[in-house]
């Protein structure tokens, strides 16, 4: 095995989360500032997935004050410290881009409610 293999298999996280595009997810992410450190809270909807080993990366993407902001986290980053599944989005899509020019309850994904029956 040559060696940039073997230093990707050692960074990758064996506990990956497990959530799919549309699902409400709030993201722990670890923010440096100087010496300190602390958990910063990111809550949204992902609208992408990108699978590709250690550059997999997901996209999450939230109002806040009648803007849309997304964000774009690396899967496998030390600083993602958890990712927490709030809502199981029901889509039928691969990549919810279309929610980009929605503002409002139409930028909402319906719930999918799965019977425990």
């Amino acid at each position: 095995m040559d060696l940039i293999k073997a230093f990707t298999n050692e960074q990758l996280k064996t506990e990956v989360p497990q959530f799919n595009i549309g699902d409400t997810v709030r993201v722990h992410n670890k923010i440096v500032e100087g010496t300190r450190e602390r958990i910063q809270m990111y809550e949204g909807t992902v609208i992408a997935k990108h699978e590709g080993g250690i550059s997999s990366t997901f996209t999450v993407r939230r109002l806040t004050y009648g803007c849309g902001v997304e964000k774009t986290f690396p899967l496998h980053s030390p600083n993602v410290v958890a990712v927490d599944v709030i809502r199981k989005g029901k889509v039928r899509r691969a990549k919810l881009y279309y929610l980009r020019g929605r503002v409002g309850k139409a930028s909402k994904v319906k719930e999918d409610i799965v019977s425990k029956a």
